[in-house]
């Protein structure tokens, strides 16, 4: 009745404002409208301030911890996670969201075995470290996995975006989805494209904030709704959640506590210490307590909205379950069915369609937007500086001058933006739901990447033919788990797990390798006969 209420009153007031354009009132678009100004404006103000691509990358190696933390966050903390925890709380219970109890023994290994190093080091991009170790092949085989990984995640961001969220809540028709694709992108391009990463860290501080505030607004608008949290919040387990066992270690139970410990540290630790994305984070930060404040900021952000969107989701469900009638007549429904995780995605959109009052629509779907740009403009930069620094430069075509090499940043940019915005368009062939969706794509070579890094740092008898072979058979064995049930037919096994698995087989297959290839090429002593006859052992390739 509240939101009700406050629609209607807030219609009246605002008069011509309150006229409706697709699924939005024109309140909403003009918040919308001056959120993109704003970022669009943020790009403009530092393209003047830019006079180096160490400028343009690394924002002078002199950023704030503070703001480097929150753009880390805001950077990995994408709108498909803001839209698929709500969901997955609602489909699957609170199982998911076990994993911040290893955030501790993340942030030990992150920060005193990761980011000591990398700061130790006068690079740009973290894929020189391997060309140190391992030579200049390796070197490029972690970039292109990069690239494979970022340039899948930011289209997929792009077309989540677009075709899951914008579109059912602008009430328009899906042929429109490549249109608002090619928008959502070409902003996040401009800005990131004239401004460098102060830009982009700027816009994440901001993005962080709205982020935060739509959240907000959503969770206390369904409380006052409901008269208090005690009304929505689960005192039993819920029929829609997941039955089987909590606590299993079975790789086909698809979400348990033990998996979500598992997926989740395992997520973190690969990303912080192999993705160009997290390390050009702490490259531009002074030194190395700089870098780690940063991550601590990083991972208090996203315990804190992990725990909100988790709250919203109970949030939704409790209030969908006390009003199965607006559910039922759109055609989503609470109970089981064969389209159930689906559902699930949909109803926070749905809300903010049909619940929020004028105003609020516009902040939360500014705060999808923030969430998407955020993740594509930082994937941009840093996608640009391995372009850069590790194709183009190392290969020999270095610029005549410094402005000369902005520009070229800035060209690879709108090219790296342009391919993200045409990828986007194939994304809706993978099959699952949100979080199915991401994992399939996006984390499939998160860990054969970082196996790379593990090689090089921690392996002293590594080669690079062993590295490169096992870093192989890590990236087949991530794609077979993920489409088991494409290639093979019968039960997948469960997302959480394909991290684990990847990296094992990485292992296993790296570091034998590399020790064989090592006592090959070992110097043979020579036999007594030789040495009788004066003659060397010969050497082994």
């Amino acid at each position: 009745m509240f939101l009700a209420c406050s629609a209607n009153l807030g219609v009246s007031a605002l008069g011509g404002l309150g006229s409706q354009l697709g699924g939005m009132l024109l309140i909403d678009w003009l918040v919308v409208v001056l959120y993109a100004a704003g970022m669009l404006g943020i790009g403009v103000y530092y393209s003047f301030r830019t006079t180096s691509t160490e400028d343009y990358m690394l924002g002078g190696r002199k950023m704030g911890s503070k703001s480097i933390g929150l753009s880390l966050f805001s950077t990995l903390f994408s709108t498909i996670t803001y839209m698929a925890l709500p969901g997955e709380m609602i489909n699957k219970g609170p199982a998911v969201i076990c994993w911040m109890v290893s955030l501790p023994i993340v942030y030990l290994i992150v920060c005193h075995i990761f980011i000591p190093r990398f700061m130790a080091l006068p690079y740009n991009s973290a894929y020189e470290v391997l060309e140190t170790r391992l030579g200049l092949r390796v070197r490029l085989l972690g970039s292109v996995i990069f690239l494979l990984t970022r340039l899948l995640w930011m289209a997929l961001i792009i077309h989540i975006t677009a075709q899951k969220i914008l579109i059912p809540v602008l009430r328009w028709d899906e042929k429109w989805t490549p249109y608002v694709a090619v928008v959502i992108g070409m902003v996040t391009l401009v800005y990131t494209f004239l401004g460098g990463i102060r830009a982009v860290v700027l816009t994440d501080v901001i993005q962080t904030i709205i982020l935060f505030a739509g959240a907000v607004g959503a969770l206390l608008l369904i409380t006052w709704d409901m008269g208090g949290f005690g009304a929505w919040w689960p005192r039993t387990w819920s029929p829609n959640w997941d039955q089987q066992p909590l606590i299993s270690l079975d790789p086909t139970v698809r979400a348990s506590v033990a998996g979500s410990i598992v997926f989740m540290s395992l997520w973190w630790i690969c990303t912080a210490g192999s993705d160009q994305l997290a390390i050009q984070r702490y490259l531009a930060t002074r030194d190395a307590g700089a870098a780690k404040q940063a991550f601590l900021i990083t991972l208090a952000s996203n315990v804190f909205v992990t725990l909100l969107l988790a709250a919203l989701g109970f949030a939704l469900l409790g209030f969908f379950s006390a009003h199965p009638e607006h559910l039922k007549a759109d055609g989503l429904y609470l109970k089981e069915s064969l389209d159930l995780r689906i559902h699930g995605d949909r109803l926070f959109p749905y809300y903010i369609v049909r619940f929020l009052p004028p105003g609020m629509t516009g902040l939360v779907i500014s705060a999808l937007l923030a969430a998407a740009m955020s993740s594509l403009s930082a994937g941009v930069n840093s996608s640009c500086a391995v372009l850069s620094t590790d194709f183009i430069d190392r290969l020999g075509y270095r610029a005549a001058s410094e402005k000369t090499n902005v520009r070229r940043a800035q060209a690879l940019a709108l090219l790296v933006g342009l391919v993200c915005v045409g990828l986007s368009l194939l994304m809706s062939r993978v099959t699952g739901n949100l979080m199915e969706v991401t994992t399939r794509t996006n984390h499939v070579f998160v860990a054969p990447l970082f196996g790379l890094f593990m090689m090089a740092l921690f392996v002293p008898f590594a080669t690079p033919f062993g590295t490169t072979m096992g870093t192989l058979a890590g990236c087949l064995a991530a794609v077979l788990i993920a489409y088991k049930d494409m290639i093979f037919g019968g039960l997948p096994w469960s997302f959480q797990w394909i991290s684990l698995a990847a990296l094992a087989v990485n292992l296993l297959v790296g570091i034998p390798l590399s020790l064989w290839v090592s006592a090959q090429k070992r110097p043979r002593h020579a036999s007594s006969a030789e040495l009788a006859e004066g003659r060397k052992p010969p050497d082994r390739d």
